[in-house]
């Protein structure tokens, strides 16, 4: 049997969301997207990234291949633009851009894209055993409203270098463990952000009710702090319950939009409703970022980003 007749059983099974034989596929094929690169780049990590890149694209397009037996080429090509985004670039970056998670707009989003069954979970499981600071960028990155480098920059308290620096780091992380085969067993992550669904959903319907000091009380620590970067402004738990005391008494509703978990981060994206009288009192939406102790909340940070994409769904 050829060795592209070999790729078509691996193809077909990364596609229905087998992270193991995504990780056989990159493995088989590595050397060729490496050469690929050094052709292009020359060695040093320039050609690298390209190669890193690539693998963690194949994460979420792996079912744009139509030919199993092709899917070789099809690596290749994806390293080849990835070369050509650095040979472009108008500046020196850490990376290029190949923004490894921006389908077309007609292709689902990243999160729906990886709602995969096992390939999932894998790739929850690696986003969770990045550091904080790396999960936090990723998290922001791919699965928020708050993605542009700026954005980013603003709700982490980093420059927006830093920023580029650490997503570099967190898919060079996340493409070494891909090609390392996921085979072993991960937690379901689609239970684990269903949970996390749930308890938002009856937070934040508590808070529409009046009941936010009681829901802050019970979920966030003594010392917790709140911040909003746009302004400025920290404060501590009374902070928390004024603010959302007075956008009551505004009129201003929320309804929750997204939810991203993982392990001691969790984002909120809730939609902003207006009162009639008054339809430009508040942005359209807001982003809650809680960092989390022992399940409690350590500090929540409050942002207000520009939404990428016109419509998102639940991460994961």
């Amino acid at each position: 049997m050829s060795a592209a007749a070999d790729d078509i059983p691996l193809v077909r099974l990364a596609q229905t969301g087998d992270a193991t034989a995504l990780g056989l596929l990159l493995s088989r094929h590595e050397a060729q997207m490496r050469a690929v690169a050094v052709s292009m780049l020359g060695y040093g990590p320039d050609a690298e990234d390209a190669v890193q890149d690539a693998m963690v694209i194949a994460l979420s397009r792996i079912g744009e291949v139509r030919d199993p037996a092709a899917v070789g080429a099809w690596l290749r090509m994806v390293v080849r633009n990835n070369c050509r985004m650095v040979l472009r670039a108008a500046r020196p970056l850490p990376v290029a851009e190949p923004e490894w998670f921006a389908l077309p707009a007609e292709s689902p989003t990243p999160e729906q894209a990886l709602d995969q069954g096992a390939l999932r979970d894998w790739v929850w499981h690696a986003i969770g055993e990045l550091s904080e600071s790396d999960r936090l960028v990723t998290l922001l990155r791919y699965f928020s409203d708050a993605s542009s480098y700026d954005q980013i920059a603003t709700l982490a308290g980093l420059p927006v270098g830093t920023v580029r620096s650490r997503l570099n780091h967190a898919r060079r992380k996340l493409a070494d463990g891909l090609r390392a085969s996921g085979a072993a067993a991960h937690p379901d992550a689609a239970a684990a952000t269903d949970a996390r669904w749930r308890e938002g959903r009856d937070m934040l319907a508590a808070a529409m009710r009046g009941d936010w000091e009681r829901v802050v009380r019970d979920t966030w620590w003594p010392d917790a702090e709140m911040l909003v970067p746009e302004i400025g402004v920290r404060g501590g738990r009374d902070f928390a319950v004024k603010g959302m005391t007075n956008d009551l008494n505004d009129g201003v509703r929320q309804r929750l939009r997204n939810v991203v978990a993982s392990r001691d981060l969790l984002i909120w994206e809730t939609d902003l409703i207006s009162p009639p009288d008054d339809p430009e009192h508040c942005p359209p939406g807001a982003l809650w970022l809680y960092e989390l102790d022992e399940g409690r909340v350590r500090r929540m940070t409050l942002f207000h980003p520009t939404r990428p994409r016109q419509s998102r769904s639940s991460a994961g």
